[in-house]
C-alpha cells in the first residue's frame, strides 16, 4: 500500500519509504504549505532522528526555517504549532503500529491537519515524479526549541489532585512517559514509563487485548481504582476499569463533555458515525447537542471548528478540544477522565458504575472483514437491512449507517488499510447475536479467504 494515508503518511521504513523519500517531501512541503517557518517534532522509534535529519535537511533547502523541538508527543506538536503561529508542522511517529515503522503526520497553520484529500494526494503526486523545486537562494535555518516545560505547565491547569485515586498508568514504552509522573503524582504505578522506540515490552497499539494485559494484572493484582494506557504518540488513550475490563472508548466521550456542559451548557459534542446509541442519548440527556461525523482525525478536527463543538470524541480513543486548538490529546483527556473518576469515588461510585449507564446496550465492537469489493459488499448489507423494517435514521457520509428502533449497524471501508468495517449494537447480547450471524452470511461470499 502507498506511503501516503488518508490521514497522515506511514509505513515500513526501508519497505514503503526511504530517507529520500522523505528529503523529496521536505523539499516539496514548504511550496505546498506555503509555509515559511515550521516546527518539528519527533517519538521514540529508533529511525525517528534520520528521519528527521532528511526532512529537515529538505525543509531548509527549500527555504524554510524549522524549529526542532525534540522528542515530543503528537499532541504537543499540534498545540505549538497553533499556540506559536507556525505556518506548519511535521510530527515523526508512526502511532501505534510497530517498532519496524515510522512516518509523519503533516498540520497547517493553527494545527488544522492535511489529509489525503487536504494535500497530501498532491504532495504524493509531486514526491513521485522524481522532480525536485528549485532549491530556494537562501537556505531556511534549523533551532532547536524547548516545550516540554511549557506544554506541562498549560496541562496542570486541567490537573486535579488525584491522591485518592489508585491507579496504573501504562506508557507502552511511548513519548507519553515523557512527563506523565508529573501530570499524575507520584502515587501512580507507573509501566513502561521509558521511552524506547523498539517497544520492548508490548506494541504501542491499546485496542489490541493483549496490549493490555499488562496493565490489567497490574489493576486486579493492586486491586486498583482505574488503569490508564497510551499508544505510542500520546495523540489517544484508553482505559481501563477497576474489574480489569476495558473500557471501550466512544463511552467516555460524555464524562469528558460534562467538564465543559458544566459552564457551557447545551454545548455541541462531537461523536464518529459509530458510537453507540448510549452515548448519545446520555449526551442529549446531560443537554448536549450531539453531532455525527466522518471517522478519522482529519475530519473530527474539521467538524469541531466548523460546529463550535466544545468537544469531541471517536471509538478508537481519540478526544477533541475546542480549548486544545480541535486538536485530540491524549494526556488533556486523561486528566479529565480522571477527574470525573475522582469526584465519583468521592460519591461511593466506581469506574465500572460511573459507565454502566452509558454501557447499556449490547455492542459488538468494530470488526474487520477483508474484503476487495466493498462497494459490493456494502449493497448487500443494504439489501438485507430493506428486509428489516423502517429505520429510525440513516447516515450516508462514512459508509452507511442505518438506526432501527431495536438495533443499528455501521459498514464503512477502512481508509487505512484493505479491510471493510462492521460495528452493530442492539438491546441485548441474544439480538445482537442474531443481527451479527445475519450479516456475516450476507459478507460471506465477499471476504477473501
Amino acid at each position: 500500500m502507498s506511503f501516503f494515508k488518508a490521514y497522515d503518511m506511514r509505513g515500513e521504513f526501508g519497505r514503503d519509504f526511504t530517507l529520500d523519500t522523505v528529503y523529496r517531501i521536505g523539499r516539496w512541503l514548504p511550496s505546498l504549505l506555503e509555509a515559511r517557518r515550521m516546527l518539528v517534532g519527533l517519538d521514540a522509534r529508533l529511525t525517528s532522528e534520520a528521519v528527521r535529519d532528511a526532512l529537515v535537511r529538505g525543509l531548509t533547502e527549500a527555504g524554510c526555517d524549522v524549529d526542532d523541538m525534540g522528542m515530543a508527543t503528537t499532541p504537543m506538536v499540534y498545540f505549538f504549532t497553533a499556540r506559536d503561529g507556525y505556518d506548519a508542522s511535521v510530527q515523526i511517529t508512526a502511532s501505534h503500529n510497530p517498532a519496524s515503522h515510522n512516518g509523519m503526520k503533516v498540520s497547517r497553520a493553527e494545527a488544522v491537519p492535511v489529509g489525503y484529500d487536504s494535500g497530501l494526494a498532491e504532495l504524493e503526486q509531486r514526491v513521485l515524479s522524481g522532480e525536485l523545486p528549485t532549491a530556494a537562494k537562501k537556505a531556511g535555518e534549523q533551532r532547536q526549541v524547548e516545550c516540554r516545560g511549557r506544554f506541562v505547565e498549560w496541562l496542570r491547569g486541567y490537573g486535579r489532585d488525584l491522591s485518592g485515586l489508585r491507579l496504573a498508568v501504562d506508557c507502552s514504552d511511548g513519548v507519553a512517559g515523557m512527563f506523565v509522573r508529573e501530570l499524575f503524582g507520584d502515587g501512580a504505578l507507573y509501566l513502561n514509563d521509558v521511552p524506547d522506540g523498539r517497544f520492548p515490552n508490548h506494541a504501542p497499539n491499546p485496542l489490541e487485548a493483549e496490549n493490555r494485559e499488562q496493565l490489567r494484572t497490574a489493576v486486579l493484582a493492586g486491586r486498583l481504582d482505574a488503569g490508564v494506557i497510551f499508544d505510542g504518540d500520546a495523540d489517544r488513550v484508553m482505559f481501563l476499569d477497576e474489574t480489569g475490563a476495558f473500557v471501550q472508548p466512544d463511552y467516555l466521550i460524555p464524562l469528558l463533555a460534562r467538564h465543559f456542559l458544566a459552564t457551557e451548557p447545551g454545548a455541541t459534542v462531537v461523536h464518529d458515525i459509530r458510537t453507540s446509541r448510549g452515548v448519545i442519548e446520555a449526551l442529549k440527556a446531560d443537554g448536549a447537542l450531539p453531532l455525527m461525523g466522518r471517522v478519522g482525525h482529519a475530519f473530527a478536527k474539521v467538524l469541531l471548528r466548523e460546529s463550535g463543538a466544545v468537544c469531541g470524541g471517536e471509538l478508537a480513543g481519540h478526544y477533541y478540544f475546542r480549548d486544545f486548538f480541535c486538536c485530540d490529546s491524549g494526556e488533556l483527556a486523561a486528566l479529565l477522565i480522571l477527574e470525573a473518576l475522582v469526584t465519583a469515588k468521592k460519591n461511593g461510585v466506581s469506574f465500572s458504575g460511573l459507565v454502566e449507564p452509558i454501557r447499556k446496550y449490547a455492542n459488538s465492537g468494530e470488526r474487520n472483514y477483508r474484503i476487495e469489493d466493498k462497494e459490493g459488499a456494502i449493497k448487500a448489507v443494504l439489501m438485507y437491512l430493506e428486509d428489516c423494517g423502517e429505520p429510525l435514521a440513516r447516515a450516508d457520509f462514512d459508509g452507511v449507517r442505518v438506526d432501527f428502533a431495536e438495533w443499528w449497524v455501521n459498514v464503512r471501508k477502512s481508509n487505512t488499510e484493505p479491510y471493510l468495517r462492521l460495528v452493530a449494537e442492539a438491546a441485548d447480547a441474544e439480538s445482537l447475536a442474531g443481527r451479527l450471524k445475519d450479516l456475516e452470511t450476507v459478507l460471506a461470499p465477499f471476504v477473501n479467504a
